[in-house]
């Protein structure tokens, strides 16, 4: 009897699922309807398939880790290569895979790396991140698991055009004839890889399995408006949580699958509340600067964002900003911290390069006997906004009534947009990641 349902598993992954890894659920809804459209490429009906899901829902080790196992247990000469968004992330797929291809048929004692194996009957699977080259392997399937890594990245149009270029160039080019592409992912941005060969001449061959974390219309697995993908792993509430986190925007796509364009309005006027003053308690204090280019030019503006927390709310409580050159943004700083309160951390980013750190050597020593900290400037401007924006729209960031707040409020409610000055932008998210790190030496805080 065991016999004949593994024989039956071989025949039907969804079963084969259950078989080889029978602790695990396979049988949710939506990962029955991946199955469904793997079985399609296994038939050959479909070519290219894309798969979008949202983080944690099951897609990596159900197709990038066993599928491939499965069509090699039917089919020994199949060669598969799986690419990611790095070389290290790619192995541990291919890791993945062969363990499991170890119990269920042999393997050669030739070829047996993490990023290179092979079977007793000349099949197996190669390893690649982005970037890397795959001459002299061809693939009669090849599965491209997450070549994005991270916002960052997603942001940046550069590491994008390198995506589409090492698809093009290095990995769909060794695609046998008749041979399959699958890729999986969730979407990061509009122009992303999927978005780009979904924009392309060759983007009508693809079939696209969508699934939001919270159905909208026309749902593909028949769910209600609002209801959950998995709600096993992440019901509505968890959803919630996970949205006030990461932020409307964000969550619209890696969630949602709907990345939108990066345009002004991002911020939205409506999520600051303007209060009279910041709460007489406990709390920590950050002036947090952006130079104008390391102050030698006025072309743009020096900006002091002071900036505390109390119990998760973050009130900005100043904003000092000034067109100046080199010699008067000294005096400026020096000046800011003799008016703050004492107990407030001074902090500002570190231009790279021998100017930005004589400047930052220079004005860590006018600030002496202050808590001063200069750290490297990393990432890129929407990157880092996203947190506190995050924080913005869940209602935990408050203004306290000055006169800087109009010009605040209109710089931070039309950006990203290209030739918009975004200084007030930059300084109110480094102030943030400031009142990230707890202060040293037991914390300079404010007290009633």
């Amino acid at each position: 009897m065991q016999e004949i349902r593994t024989e039956q598993a071989r025949r039907n992954f969804g079963l084969w699922l259950k078989h080889v890894t029978p602790d695990w659920t396979w049988d949710w809804p939506h990962l029955k309807h991946v199955q469904w459209h793997l079985d399609k490429v296994t038939t050959g009906e479909i070519k290219r398939l894309m798969i979008f899901m949202p983080p944690r829902h099951g897609k990596t080790e159900m197709v990038t880790v066993r599928y491939p196992v499965w069509r090699m247990e039917r089919d020994r000469s199949l060669s598969v290569i799986v690419g990611a968004y790095s070389q290290t992330r790619a192995d541990n797929f291919s890791r993945k895979a062969r363990k499991v291809a170890r119990r269920r048929f042999p393997l050669s004692e030739e070829r047996t790396a993490a990023n290179d194996w092979e079977t007793s009957q000349g099949g197996g699977m190669r390893a690649v991140g982005v970037g890397a080259g795959i001459t002299g392997t061809g693939g009669q399937l090849i599965i491209i698991d997450d070549p994005i890594k991270g916002r960052e990245e997603a942001n940046s149009e550069a590491y994008r055009r390198r995506v589409w270029d090492w698809y093009t160039d290095d990995l769909y080019t060794r695609l046998e004839p008749g041979g399959s592409v699958i890729l999986i992912q969730t979407r990061w941005h509009e122009d992303d890889l999927a978005g780009r060969i979904l924009a392309s001449e060759d983007g009508p061959n693809w079939t696209v399995v969508s699934l939001p974390a919270e159905a909208e219309e026309d749902d593909p697995l028949g769910r209600e408006i609002g209801e959950a993908l998995c709600p096993e792993r992440y019901d509505k509430a968890a959803l919630q949580r996970i949205k006030r986190v990461l932020g409307s925007w964000s969550y619209a796509a890696l969630y949602q699958q709907r990345p939108m364009p990066l345009e002004g309005g991002l911020a939205k006027r409506h999520w600051f509340e303007i209060v009279d003053a910041w709460p007489a308690a406990v709390a920590d204090v950050v002036r947090e600067w952006d130079f104008a280019a390391t102050a030698k030019t006025t072309a743009s503006w020096t900006v002091g964002t002071r900036m505390s927390v109390l119990q998760g709310t973050y009130y900005i409580e100043d904003v000092v900003r000034d067109q100046i050159g080199p010699g008067a943004v000294e005096d400026l700083v020096k000046q800011t911290a003799e008016i703050d309160e004492l107990g407030t951390r001074v902090w500002f980013e570190q231009e790279p390069g021998s100017a930005g750190k004589l400047f930052a050597a220079s004005l860590i020593k006018l600030l002496d006997g202050y808590s001063v900290r200069a750290v490297p400037s990393t990432g890129d401007k929407v990157t880092r906004a996203l947190p506190f924006l995050a924080q913005a729209e869940a209602g935990n960031v408050k203004l306290v009534k000055g006169p800087w707040n109009k010009a605040w409020l209109d710089e931070i409610c039309s950006l990203p947009q290209p030739g918009r000055a975004d200084d007030q932008w930059d300084s109110a998210a480094a102030a943030y990641e400031a009142l990230q790190k707890k202060p040293s030496r037991g914390g300079v805080h404010r007290y009633a």
